[in-house]
Parts: structure tokens; C-alpha cells; sequence
């Protein structure tokens, strides 16, 4: 079952980028975000194997059967490479950065709000997928993402993704919505019972919203917001902010809110709703007619790694079809793997979750980093830094 995650981001974080990221862009793609990391080099072949390999993850994502007996994946691992498995659980995104900075870990299970910041600042490599077989299978979608990738060169393997729905109580929100107006301009009749994440990230949810409805702020992708786009996203949020009865980012509080009748409408993950659903709540989740935001994981190699090779082989058996299967039905994500809904040992599983469905995930715009060079590739203005968005937060909850 998929554990809380936090993307908490310090004031550090988009002065980090900055210290990376140049004035130049191109055309398309990650290269147009103007980010030119350090000229590191993937390794060519892989050597034999060290012995141990120490990871940063997610809550669910390195299992050895203590949390659940039924959750082991590593002690496969460590049988079939002989790399014994250290790992440390992060609770957000800032502290998986934090932690590779000290050169004590191999890999990380990076998500989008910490990825870039790991590449701008030389920390993670990039990847060489000839040397991790299992690549060949990954639905294309995650491949040369926004978040993971730069000019063209993979600096990760992808490992799922999730989005960011809206969930509401099908006996009490009337009539069923189509839009996330129902938390944003039409909250109102649901004063004090709406829900909304609790994270800066959480900006991009209302620049995406106004992408939709206020076409003359220009926005084209929601983590590249200039700062009349991003005064307009922080402004629907305080006028949210009145209509909002918890600001969630515990699962398991947001189920009993749900249950309760406490909350009638807001952001989820299908994790989520399952759980609701399951425990009795009436509820519904979908992606809006704007779209959703949403998170796809990546694991990154510490760019001086001292166990390079035990690394790598971690990589490809994360994302091998068994244990990537077994790992996205105890978190509560789509698999990365195509060939791992065959595995699942819930067969409607990558259908509830729409792993294959790339048309859905074409909906959902990813975590970012946001930086003052804009991720849209617009060379004219500055862009809001993710410093600023922590700031604002903090504003808008009051």
C-alpha cells in the first residue's frame, strides 16, 4: 500500500538550478529549459560488482518482507547479484537531494519536483539504457521526459507514475463534475468540506486550471510560470483557500475525511479512491476536462557513485517486469514496465490504473522543477523559481 509522500522543497532548491541553468535554449523539448549540466559521461560497460549498493527511496519502494512478508523484492536481488541492499526511506523530495549530496548513497527514486535539481547540480548521471536490458520495455511515454531527461540523454530509469485526480462523494456533490471548477470558481456550495494537497507543487493544480479558462495569461505548461501567470495562480488559491476544510497529504486521513463525509471534493490518487471506495465512501475519481497534474519516478545514479555496478543492476531489476509489477500494486502507481501487467497478480489492475493508456497520460502535465529559466523555453521573461512557490504556499494556507 502506498505510503504519504511529501514533496516538500527548500528555499535552496531553485537557487541550485539557477547556479546551473544558462541563458542559452533550443527548440523543443528538455533542451529548450536552457539547462546545461555538467559534461558528465555514462559508463560504457559495467565491471564487476562491489558488494552492496546504498539507495534513497519512496516508503514502498525497496522492500525486504519487514514491513509485510509478502513485500520482498530485495532479497532476490541480493541472491542473484550479490549486492547487498542498504536503504534509507525520505520522506520528501528535498531530503532525497539533501541526502545525495553526501555522497553516502548509489541511487535515489527521484520524482519530478527533485530530479532536475540533481542533474543541474551534477549529483546524477546519465544513464547509459544499453547497459539496463529492462529499458527496452518501458512504455515510451516515460522515456525522454521534461523530468528526466536533457538534449535528448536519459539520466534515470523511469519506475511508474501516478496522477493527481479529482475525487468527490457521488450522494452529495450535485451535479457530478466535469472540471476542477469544483474546487476552484465553484467551490462555494462546499465551503469547509473541499480538500486540496498540501505542497507548493499544488500551484501547478491552479496554473493548469487557468491554462483552460483564462487563455490570455498565456500559460503553456504550468511549472513555467512568468510573474503575472504565477500572481493569477496564487490568487485562485487564496480565494480557494476560503472553501477549504484540510489541507491533506496523509492518505489514510484523506480516506477517513472522505468516509466521514468531512471532505466532499478535492485532489487525490487513485490509490486513494480505491481505498475509499473499498472502506465503503461513495465516491468517484477522474482527470478533469483541463487535464491533471501528476508524478512519474525515476532512479538516478549519484554521479561518483561507489558502487556504480551494483547500481546499475539495481536498475534493471526494479524495472524488471515481476518486481516492477509486484512494487506498483503495493505503492499504489503504473507500472513503468509494459510487459508487467502481465505479472500483476491483480489482472484488472494496469486497466484501473490505464498503465498502457498512453492517450490518458498525455492529460497529465508531470512534477517539474520550476526555475527562472522557463521551462517553456520563452527567452523574454523570467519564470517564478520553485524558492518563491514555498513562499507563496505558505501565504495561501495563511
Amino acid at each position: 500500500m502506498r505510503l504519504n509522500r511529501i514533496p516538500r522543497a527548500a528555499a535552496a532548491a531553485a537557487a541550485l538550478l539557477l547556479a546551473a541553468a544558462c541563458g542559452s535554449s533550443g527548440s523543443g523539448g528538455s533542451s529548450a529549459t536552457g539547462l546545461n549540466p555538467p559534461a558528465l559521461k555514462a559508463p560504457t560497460k559495467l565491471g564487476a560488482t562491489e558488494g552492496q549498493v546504498n539507495l534513497i527511496a519512496w516508503a514502498g519502494y525497496v522492500e525486504d518482507g519487514s514491513n509485510d512478508p509478502k513485500a520482498d523484492w530485495v532479497h532476490g536481488f541480493e541472491k542473484q547479484t550479490g549486492c547487498q541492499v542498504h536503504s534509507k526511506v525520505a520522506a520528501s523530495s528535498d531530503e532525497m537531494v539533501k541526502l545525495m549530496k553526501t555522497g553516502e548513497y548509489d541511487a535515489v527514486s527521484a520524482s519530478g519536483d527533485a530530479s532536475l535539481r540533481l542533474i543541474a547540480s551534477g549529483d546524477a548521471a546519465p544513464v547509459n539504457t544499453a547497459l539496463v536490458p529492462n529499458y527496452k520495455d518501458i512504455f515510451p511515454g516515460l522515456k525522454n521526459g521534461a523530468w528526466n531527461s536533457v538534449k535528448g540523454r536519459m539520466y534515470g530509469i523511469p519506475h511508474g507514475r501516478g496522477a493527481n485526480l479529482l475525487m468527490y462523494n457521488t450522494g452529495k456533490v450535485r451535479p457530478a463534475p466535469t472540471s476542477w471548477s469544483a474546487v476552484f470558481d465553484d467551490a462555494a456550495p462546499y465551503k469547509g468540506h473541499v480538500t486540496a494537497y498540501d505542497s507548493p507543487i499544488y500551484i501547478a493544480d491552479a496554473a493548469l486550471y487557468l491554462k483552460a479558462t483564462k487563455p490570455e495569461l498565456k500559460i503553456t505548461n504550468p511549472y513555467a510560470l512568468d510573474q503575472k501567470q504565477f500572481d493569477a495562480a496564487v490568487a485562485l488559491l487564496k480565494q480557494q483557500n476560503k472553501n477549504i476544510g484540510e489541507y491533506w497529504s496523509d492518505y489514510l486521513k484523506e480516506v477517513s475525511a472522505f468516509k466521514s463525509g468531512d471532505s466532499l471534493v478535492g485532489s487525490t490518487w487513485q490509490v486513494i479512491a480505491n481505498l475509499a471506495a473499498s472502506e465503503g465512501a461513495k465516491v468517484k475519481a477522474f482527470v478533469p476536462k483541463e487535464g491533471s497534474t501528476g508524478w512519474s519516478d525515476t532512479w538516478m545514479v549519484y554521479s561518483k557513485a561507489k558502487h556504480p555496478n551494483c547500481a546499475y543492476k539495481w536498475l534493471n531489476w526494479i524495472v524488471s517486469p515481476k518486481v516492477n509489477a509486484q512494487v506498483a500494486e503495493y505503492f499504489g502507481e503504473a507500472p513503468a514496465n509494459s510487459r508487467a501487467c502481465a505479472e500483476t497478480s491483480d489482472k484488472s489492475f494496469c486497466t484501473v490504473y490505464h498503465a498502457a493508456d498512453e492517450s490518458y497520460w498525455k492529460k497529465i502535465a508531470f512534477w517539474n522543477t520550476p526555475i527562472a529559466q522557463c521551462l517553456d523555453g520563452r527567452t523574454d521573461v523570467k519564470c517564478v523559481p520553485y524558492d518563491q512557490w514555498v513562499q507563496a504556499w505558505t501565504e495561501i494556507k495563511g
